[in-house]
């Protein structure tokens, strides 16, 4: 019994800071949530639902931000699992001379500074000089030159794909690595057996990928859900509340001072990711004949 408590103490320190620093504040928004909380005044008022009616109104633009949000979250997750998982496959079964350069090319858009890369691609992206739509229009393809960020219906999928951009490095590598788990003498089977690439491919590799597609979904809801940087600074929300997210609203409301429906607001999509979470990971670990 002793031996068994012993190495408790060595995480008791981790444990303590994660309580204070995460648990405690979590709980206190979850709180600051049901009050009027806000800069005009030194009272905090317990109102009940009051915040959270006002977010499902639909006279304010919150419900707008939430859709968003899952939009964007969507998206990124489909777009970087499919493109990594083509990156990864290709690397480790395809490319053969100078692969490990390529793996460090395109995993480098992951080390960029955020607001770099938003300040590079707002550039790139501009309707009348950037390099994006002069190339279209050097090619001949100037009917499809857009205003990137500027146009309501283009701007959040304009968004979404430089996200994708610069995360499907990191995904890609864990699920490169995912792929050198699964044992050679699986496809050397196969192929004795007569399995077409395809075959090979859906009865060996996605089924024994499943643990490594888990994590990188679970990675990219928690991010996607979670986004503010590259929105930011891309958009600050806009054209208009076109691209504005979750916490674009979240950080606009304690900028106005409404601590109590910022906080809510986060308390929704604290929700919306335990949902989706456990939803995502019960579909993903099931069985793969049964799925």
């Amino acid at each position: 019994m002793k031996n068994s408590v012993y190495p408790f103490y060595f995480t008791l320190g981790a444990l303590l800071l994660y309580v204070v620093f995460v648990v405690l504040p979590g709980f206190m928004g979850i709180a600051y949530s049901f009050t009027d909380w806000n800069s005009y005044t030194t009272e905090v008022n317990f109102i009940g639902l009051e915040n959270f009616r006002t977010i499902l109104s639909a006279s304010e633009n919150y419900l707008g931000y939430i859709q968003n949000t899952l939009l964007f979250t969507v998206w990124t997750i489909t777009l970087k699992t499919i493109i990594a998982l083509f990156l990864a496959v290709l690397l480790n079964y395809g490319v053969r001379r100078f692969s490990h350069l390529y793996r460090v090319i395109i995993y480098l858009p992951v080390v960029l500074p955020t607001i770099a890369v938003g300040l590079v691609f707002r550039s790139i992206l501009n309707p009348r000089s950037g390099i994006l739509n002069e190339f279209l229009r050097a090619v001949g393809l100037g009917g499809l030159a857009q205003s990137w960020l500027v146009n309501p219906d283009i701007a959040l999928f304009s968004v979404i794909g430089v996200d994708t951009w610069k995360g499907v490095g990191y995904i890609m590598v864990i699920l490169l690595a995912g792929l050198q788990t699964i044992p050679q003498e699986y496809y050397e089977a196969a192929e004795i057996d007569g399995a077409t690439p395809f075959a090979r491919f859906r009865h060996i590799t996605l089924p024994l990928l499943v643990p490594a597609i888990t994590v990188v979904s679970i990675l990219n809801l928690l991010y996607g859900l979670r986004v503010f940087d590259i929105v930011y600074v891309l958009t600050g929300g806009g054209p208009g509340y076109a691209t504005d997210v979750v916490f674009t609203a979240v950080f606009d409301e304690f900028s106005k001072g409404r601590y109590g429906l910022g906080t809510a607001l986060s308390t929704v999509l604290f929700v919306i990711m335990t949902v989706v979470g456990i939803f995502i990971v019960r579909r993903l670990t099931r069985d793969p004949i049964e799925a």
